[in-house]
Protein backbone atom coordinates (compact mmCIF):
# COMPACT_ATOMS: atom_id res chain seq x y z
CA UNK A 1 0.00 0.00 0.00
CA UNK A 2 1.42 3.39 -0.99
CA UNK A 3 1.93 6.20 1.49
CA UNK A 4 -0.28 8.65 -0.42
CA UNK A 5 -3.23 6.19 -0.44
CA UNK A 6 -2.85 5.64 3.30
CA UNK A 7 -2.70 9.38 3.98
CA UNK A 8 -5.71 10.02 1.77
CA UNK A 9 -7.73 7.45 3.68
CA UNK A 10 -6.57 8.89 7.00
CA UNK A 11 -7.69 12.37 5.96
CA UNK A 12 -11.00 10.93 4.83
CA UNK A 13 -11.40 9.42 8.28
CA UNK A 14 -10.55 12.74 9.93
CA UNK A 15 -13.12 14.60 7.81
CA UNK A 16 -15.73 11.99 8.74
CA UNK A 17 -14.74 12.40 12.38
CA UNK A 18 -15.18 16.18 12.03
CA UNK A 19 -18.84 15.83 11.02
CA UNK A 20 -19.45 13.19 13.68
CA UNK A 21 -17.97 15.43 16.36
CA UNK A 22 -20.21 18.36 15.41
CA UNK A 23 -23.35 16.22 15.50
CA UNK A 24 -22.41 14.14 18.54
CA UNK A 25 -21.38 17.20 20.55
CA UNK A 26 -25.00 18.37 20.53
CA UNK A 27 -26.23 14.90 21.46
CA UNK A 28 -23.74 14.73 24.35
CA UNK A 29 -24.64 18.19 25.65
CA UNK A 30 -28.35 17.39 25.65
CA UNK A 31 -27.81 14.16 27.53
CA UNK A 32 -25.41 15.78 30.00
CA UNK A 33 -27.85 18.52 31.00
CA UNK A 34 -31.29 17.00 30.40
CA UNK A 35 -30.49 13.30 30.90
CA UNK A 36 -32.51 12.50 27.76
CA UNK A 37 -31.22 10.14 25.07
CA UNK A 38 -32.54 12.02 22.06
CA UNK A 39 -33.12 9.60 19.19
CA UNK A 40 -34.66 12.47 17.17
CA UNK A 41 -31.28 14.26 17.14
CA UNK A 42 -30.64 12.77 13.69
CA UNK A 43 -33.85 14.40 12.44
CA UNK A 44 -32.40 17.87 13.09
CA UNK A 45 -29.33 16.81 11.10
CA UNK A 46 -31.53 15.76 8.17
CA UNK A 47 -33.79 18.82 8.35
CA UNK A 48 -30.76 21.10 8.42
CA UNK A 49 -29.40 19.46 5.28
CA UNK A 50 -32.69 19.70 3.35
CA UNK A 51 -33.38 23.31 4.34
CA UNK A 52 -29.79 24.23 3.46
CA UNK A 53 -30.20 22.74 -0.02
CA UNK A 54 -33.36 24.79 -0.57
CA UNK A 55 -31.85 28.03 0.71
CA UNK A 56 -28.63 27.54 -1.23
CA UNK A 57 -30.55 27.01 -4.47
CA UNK A 58 -32.72 30.07 -3.83
CA UNK A 59 -29.76 32.39 -3.21
CA UNK A 60 -27.12 30.65 -5.28
CA UNK A 61 -23.33 30.59 -5.29
CA UNK A 62 -21.05 31.05 -2.32
CA UNK A 63 -23.51 33.48 -0.75
CA UNK A 64 -26.15 30.76 -0.61
CA UNK A 65 -23.78 28.32 1.09
CA UNK A 66 -22.69 30.89 3.67
CA UNK A 67 -26.28 31.97 4.28
CA UNK A 68 -27.25 28.34 4.89
CA UNK A 69 -24.45 27.87 7.44
CA UNK A 70 -25.51 31.01 9.30
CA UNK A 71 -29.30 30.89 9.09
CA UNK A 72 -30.29 27.22 9.03
CA UNK A 73 -28.80 26.22 12.43
CA UNK A 74 -30.70 29.13 13.98
CA UNK A 75 -33.95 28.02 12.35
CA UNK A 76 -33.47 24.41 13.45
CA UNK A 77 -32.50 25.58 16.95
CA UNK A 78 -35.82 27.43 17.13
CA UNK A 79 -37.57 24.22 16.04
CA UNK A 80 -35.68 22.35 18.75
CA UNK A 81 -36.84 24.84 21.38
CA UNK A 82 -40.47 24.27 20.36
CA UNK A 83 -40.01 20.49 20.42
CA UNK A 84 -38.43 20.59 23.88
CA UNK A 85 -41.14 22.84 25.28
CA UNK A 86 -44.11 20.90 23.88
CA UNK A 87 -43.00 17.27 23.62
CA UNK A 88 -40.15 16.68 26.06
CA UNK A 89 -40.59 18.96 29.06
CA UNK A 90 -43.61 17.02 30.39
CA UNK A 91 -41.49 13.84 30.32
CA UNK A 92 -38.50 14.92 32.42
CA UNK A 93 -39.80 13.21 35.54
CA UNK A 94 -41.02 10.13 33.67
CA UNK A 95 -39.28 6.83 33.02
CA UNK A 96 -36.45 6.77 30.47
CA UNK A 97 -38.45 4.33 28.36
CA UNK A 98 -41.16 6.94 27.81
CA UNK A 99 -38.54 9.50 26.82
CA UNK A 100 -37.02 7.07 24.32
CA UNK A 101 -40.43 6.31 22.84
CA UNK A 102 -41.24 10.02 22.59
CA UNK A 103 -38.01 10.89 20.75
CA UNK A 104 -38.43 7.86 18.49
CA UNK A 105 -41.95 9.05 17.65
CA UNK A 106 -40.52 12.47 16.83
CA UNK A 107 -38.02 10.82 14.48
CA UNK A 108 -40.89 9.17 12.59
CA UNK A 109 -42.91 12.39 12.48
CA UNK A 110 -40.00 14.43 11.11
CA UNK A 111 -39.21 11.72 8.58
CA UNK A 112 -42.73 11.92 7.17
CA UNK A 113 -42.70 15.74 7.21
CA UNK A 114 -39.47 15.84 5.22
CA UNK A 115 -40.91 13.34 2.75
CA UNK A 116 -44.05 15.45 2.37
CA UNK A 117 -42.10 18.69 1.75
CA UNK A 118 -39.09 17.51 -0.29
CA UNK A 119 -40.21 14.14 -1.60
CA UNK A 120 -38.00 11.06 -1.88
CA UNK A 121 -35.68 12.36 -4.60
CA UNK A 122 -32.03 12.71 -3.51
CA UNK A 123 -30.59 16.22 -3.36
CA UNK A 124 -27.08 17.65 -3.32
CA UNK A 125 -25.62 20.80 -1.82
CA UNK A 126 -22.79 22.23 -3.92
CA UNK A 127 -19.71 23.48 -2.12
CA UNK A 128 -18.45 27.01 -2.91
CA UNK A 129 -15.90 27.33 -5.70
CA UNK A 130 -13.20 28.21 -3.18
CA UNK A 131 -13.59 24.83 -1.43
CA UNK A 132 -13.61 22.66 -4.55
CA UNK A 133 -10.66 20.82 -5.98
CA UNK A 134 -7.66 19.34 -4.21
CA UNK A 135 -4.40 20.37 -2.60
CA UNK A 136 -1.05 18.57 -2.31
CA UNK A 137 0.08 17.68 1.21
CA UNK A 138 2.71 15.20 2.40
CA UNK A 139 3.07 13.92 -1.13
CA UNK A 140 -0.64 13.10 -1.42
CA UNK A 141 -3.63 14.87 -2.95
CA UNK A 142 -6.46 15.80 -0.54
CA UNK A 143 -9.88 17.25 -1.34
CA UNK A 144 -9.94 20.87 -0.24
CA UNK A 145 -13.41 20.51 1.26
CA UNK A 146 -12.25 17.71 3.58
CA UNK A 147 -9.56 20.03 4.95
CA UNK A 148 -12.25 22.67 5.48
CA UNK A 149 -14.34 20.20 7.47
CA UNK A 150 -11.41 19.31 9.72
CA UNK A 151 -10.61 22.98 10.30
CA UNK A 152 -14.26 23.80 11.04
CA UNK A 153 -14.46 21.01 13.62
CA UNK A 154 -11.28 22.21 15.35
CA UNK A 155 -12.60 25.78 15.52
CA UNK A 156 -15.94 24.57 16.84
CA UNK A 157 -14.25 22.38 19.46
CA UNK A 158 -12.28 25.38 20.74
CA UNK A 159 -15.44 27.50 20.74
CA UNK A 160 -17.37 24.85 22.70
CA UNK A 161 -14.54 24.55 25.21
CA UNK A 162 -14.58 28.32 25.69
CA UNK A 163 -18.38 28.30 26.00
CA UNK A 164 -18.35 25.59 28.65
CA UNK A 165 -15.46 26.97 30.71
CA UNK A 166 -15.55 30.75 30.22
CA UNK A 167 -19.22 31.74 30.10
CA UNK A 168 -22.15 31.79 32.50
CA UNK A 169 -24.18 29.61 30.14
CA UNK A 170 -21.48 26.93 30.23
CA UNK A 171 -21.22 27.21 34.01
CA UNK A 172 -24.96 26.69 34.34
CA UNK A 173 -24.84 23.67 32.02
CA UNK A 174 -22.09 22.07 34.09
CA UNK A 175 -24.05 22.79 37.25
CA UNK A 176 -27.18 21.27 35.72
CA UNK A 177 -25.22 18.10 34.97
CA UNK A 178 -24.17 17.85 38.63
CA UNK A 179 -27.28 19.00 40.49
CA UNK A 180 -30.17 20.70 38.65
CA UNK A 181 -32.24 20.98 41.84
CA UNK A 182 -29.54 22.98 43.61
CA UNK A 183 -29.11 25.13 40.50
CA UNK A 184 -32.78 26.05 40.64
CA UNK A 185 -32.50 26.94 44.31
CA UNK A 186 -29.86 29.61 43.57
CA UNK A 187 -32.18 31.41 41.16
CA UNK A 188 -31.41 29.89 37.74
CA UNK A 189 -34.43 29.25 35.54
CA UNK A 190 -33.70 25.56 34.93
CA UNK A 191 -36.55 24.89 32.46
CA UNK A 192 -35.39 27.81 30.30
CA UNK A 193 -31.80 26.55 30.55
CA UNK A 194 -32.90 23.11 29.40
CA UNK A 195 -34.72 24.67 26.44
CA UNK A 196 -31.59 26.60 25.51
CA UNK A 197 -29.38 23.50 25.73
CA UNK A 198 -31.78 21.42 23.63
CA UNK A 199 -32.05 24.19 21.02
CA UNK A 200 -28.26 24.54 20.95
CA UNK A 201 -27.86 20.80 20.43
CA UNK A 202 -30.41 20.85 17.59
CA UNK A 203 -28.52 23.72 15.96
CA UNK A 204 -25.26 21.75 16.15
CA UNK A 205 -26.95 18.76 14.51
CA UNK A 206 -28.24 21.00 11.70
CA UNK A 207 -24.77 22.50 11.23
CA UNK A 208 -23.34 19.01 10.89
CA UNK A 209 -25.96 18.18 8.27
CA UNK A 210 -25.12 21.29 6.27
CA UNK A 211 -21.37 20.72 6.36
CA UNK A 212 -21.74 17.05 5.43
CA UNK A 213 -24.05 17.72 2.46
CA UNK A 214 -21.45 18.70 -0.18
CA UNK A 215 -19.63 15.38 0.29
CA UNK A 216 -22.67 13.11 0.53
CA UNK A 217 -26.23 12.83 -0.76
CA UNK A 218 -29.09 14.57 1.02
CA UNK A 219 -31.88 12.02 1.19
CA UNK A 220 -34.43 10.36 3.43
CA UNK A 221 -32.83 7.96 5.87
CA UNK A 222 -29.74 10.03 6.56
CA UNK A 223 -31.19 10.77 10.00
CA UNK A 224 -31.00 7.10 11.01
CA UNK A 225 -27.50 6.65 9.59
CA UNK A 226 -26.06 9.60 11.49
CA UNK A 227 -27.76 8.88 14.81
CA UNK A 228 -26.34 5.34 14.88
CA UNK A 229 -22.83 6.67 14.34
CA UNK A 230 -23.33 9.58 16.75
CA UNK A 231 -24.45 7.18 19.49
CA UNK A 232 -21.35 5.08 18.86
CA UNK A 233 -19.25 8.22 19.30
CA UNK A 234 -20.81 9.34 22.59
CA UNK A 235 -20.91 5.82 24.02
CA UNK A 236 -17.20 5.35 23.30
CA UNK A 237 -16.26 8.78 24.61
CA UNK A 238 -18.70 8.89 27.49
CA UNK A 239 -22.14 10.51 27.48
CA UNK A 240 -21.95 14.12 28.60
CA UNK A 241 -18.21 14.62 27.95
CA UNK A 242 -17.11 16.95 25.13
CA UNK A 243 -13.53 15.69 25.34
CA UNK A 244 -14.86 12.16 25.13
CA UNK A 245 -16.98 13.15 22.15
CA UNK A 246 -13.90 14.43 20.31
CA UNK A 247 -11.92 11.28 21.08
CA UNK A 248 -14.86 9.05 20.20
CA UNK A 249 -15.36 10.85 16.88
CA UNK A 250 -11.70 10.35 15.99
CA UNK A 251 -11.86 6.65 16.83
CA UNK A 252 -15.07 6.08 14.89
CA UNK A 253 -14.02 8.15 11.87
CA UNK A 254 -10.56 6.64 11.50
CA UNK A 255 -11.72 3.09 12.29
CA UNK A 256 -14.42 3.31 9.62
CA UNK A 257 -12.00 4.78 7.05
CA UNK A 258 -9.41 2.08 7.68
CA UNK A 259 -12.15 -0.54 7.61
CA UNK A 260 -13.26 0.67 4.17
CA UNK A 261 -9.68 0.15 2.98
CA UNK A 262 -9.00 -3.28 4.47
CA UNK A 263 -12.40 -4.94 5.09
CA UNK A 264 -15.00 -2.85 3.24
CA UNK A 265 -17.84 -5.30 3.91
CA UNK A 266 -17.33 -5.01 7.68
CA UNK A 267 -16.24 -1.38 8.10
CA UNK A 268 -19.16 -0.43 10.34
CA UNK A 269 -18.85 -3.69 12.24
CA UNK A 270 -15.28 -2.68 13.14
CA UNK A 271 -16.67 0.51 14.71
CA UNK A 272 -18.95 -1.51 16.94
CA UNK A 273 -16.11 -3.87 17.83
CA UNK A 274 -14.21 -0.83 19.12
CA UNK A 275 -17.32 0.32 21.00
CA UNK A 276 -17.79 -3.07 22.66
CA UNK A 277 -14.10 -3.22 23.62
CA UNK A 278 -14.35 0.20 25.27
CA UNK A 279 -17.53 -0.73 27.14
CA UNK A 280 -15.97 -3.93 28.44
CA UNK A 281 -13.06 -1.91 29.78
CA UNK A 282 -15.03 1.18 30.92
CA UNK A 283 -18.81 0.66 30.90
CA UNK A 284 -19.41 4.43 31.10
CA UNK A 285 -17.03 5.36 28.24
CA UNK A 286 -13.48 6.64 28.04
CA UNK A 287 -14.21 10.02 29.63
CA UNK A 288 -17.65 9.42 31.10
CA UNK A 289 -18.54 9.16 34.77
CA UNK A 290 -20.72 6.51 36.41
CA UNK A 291 -24.41 7.45 36.38
CA UNK A 292 -25.75 8.68 39.69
Amino acid sequence: MSFDVLMLQLMTGLSRAAVLFIVAAGLSLVFGALRIVNIAHGSFYMIGAFVAVTLSVMIGGTTGFVAAIVAVPLLVAALGAVVERIALRPLYEKEHLLQLLATFALLLVFHDLVRAVWGERPHRLTAPELLRGSVDMFGAVFPRYNLFLIGAAVVLAIALWALMTRTGFGRDIRAAVSDPEMLGMVGVNVPRLFTGVFAFGAGLAALGGILASPRTTVLLGMDVDIIIQAFAVVIIGGLGSLVGTAVGALLVGITFAMGIMFVPQAAMAMVFVVMVAVLVWRPYGLFGIPER
